[in-house]
């Protein structure tokens, strides 16, 4: 698994997981967020990323792409 995106917010990160499933690409989206903490690592790194297989990173990026245009 390979860190393809940051994530900056949870909802970013639906719409993201949203996509990619429709789409048969398997990922993992992981959050910062660590309730012993009360967030302070997604202060400091974003909301989170989303990490998939390296072979699926130039078509991951294209999807994403086309959602923002």
């Amino acid at each position: 698994m390979k860190r393809i995106l940051s994530l900056s917010s949870e909802i970013e990160a639906l719409r993201i997981k949203e996509i990619l499933d429709s789409n048969e690409i398997p990922h993992v989206i992981r959050s910062f967020h660590d309730s012993a903490y009360d967030g302070l690592f997604q202060n400091q790194y974003g909301w989170g990323v989303l990490e998939a297989d390296e072979a699926d990173e130039d078509r991951i990026l294209d999807l994403i792409n086309d959602l923002k245009i």
